[in-house]
């Protein structure tokens, strides 16, 4: 009779402990064997460097272009040789002393000038007298044809196109658009006098305002502020001061605008 007895206890909580076992077990068979064929994946070698490898499709190689050649070296142009004098036969001047006597005395006039002492002269087979010809003393190359430089350059021979070439045009220095005037009073054509504030004659303030203007090129005051003096003197100073007129200052033949200062002396 006691082995018929149903046990009537739950197991609720038994069976809820081993699904969770069962689940976590499977969970961690499921991730170690996917781990393990990404493993094996990775490190499986499918032969791409071996000699499975066949090429199909041959690739024709790029096309390098050659650089172009360097330009070759420009080489300086070659210096004329300066003129020189060149006589068919040299003859003193009259300031120099003969080098010889003459082997017989002549009246008739002579045809070949005499050289010049201060230009270095040569013996030819013509006369001719160049331009800015060396010194006497030259010892550098010459040219005796007359189609070399008149420079005037020694030593190294010269260039005409250096001394040909005309001088640069003067550069011209731009006119400020504003300059300074400084006290402003005596050049002004008409200078209105501020009236005199109630407010100021009845704490009876005085002495000097002074405001500072800008001037256009035509000679109106553009802008006024007054930069020291009783505070309640300055606002008169300054609608006095851009009632102003002045004469249009010039600069290089431009009219130019000017800065500066106009005074007013407030007396009670």
């Amino acid at each position: 009779m006691l082995d018929q007895l149903v046990e009537s206890r739950s197991h609720a909580g038994e069976d809820t402990k081993k699904n969770t076992l069962l689940l976590v077990t499977f969970v961690i068979i499921t991730t170690a064997a996917v781990f393990s064929w990404g493993v094996s994946l990775f490190g499986k070698d499918f032969g791409m460097g071996g000699e499975e490898l066949s090429l199909d499709t041959l690739v024709a190689p790029p096309i390098i272009e050659e650089a172009p050649e360097p330009e070759p070296e420009k080489k300086p142009e070659q210096q004329k040789d300066p003129n020189v004098d060149i006589r068919k036969e040299i003859i003193a001047s009259m300031t120099e002393t003969p080098p010889k006597v003459p082997d017989k005395v002549s009246t008739e006039k002579l045809t070949i000038p005499p050289r010049d002492p201060n230009k270095f002269t040569v013996k030819g087979d013509r006369n001719f007298s160049a331009e800015n010809a060396p010194p006497p003393d030259y010892q550098g190359p010459v040219n005796t044809t007359g189609s070399g430089s008149n420079s005037g350059a020694t030593g190294q021979g010269g260039d005409d196109d250096a001394a040909d070439a005309p001088p640069p045009p003067p550069v011209k220095k731009p006119v400020p658009k504003q300059i300074s005037g400084g006290v402003l009073n005596g050049k002004a054509t008409s200078l209105p006098k501020p009236p005199y504030p109630p407010a100021a004659r009845a704490v009876r303030a005085s002495g000097a305002v002074s405001v500072q203007v800008l001037i256009d090129e035509s000679g109106n005051v553009v802008s006024a502020s007054a930069v020291s003096g009783h505070p309640l003197l300055r606002a008169a100073a300054v609608q006095a001061a851009r009632g102003a007129r002045f004469s249009p200052t010039m600069l290089s033949g431009q009219p130019v605008k000017v800065s500066g200062v106009i005074t007013y002396n407030f007396v009670p």
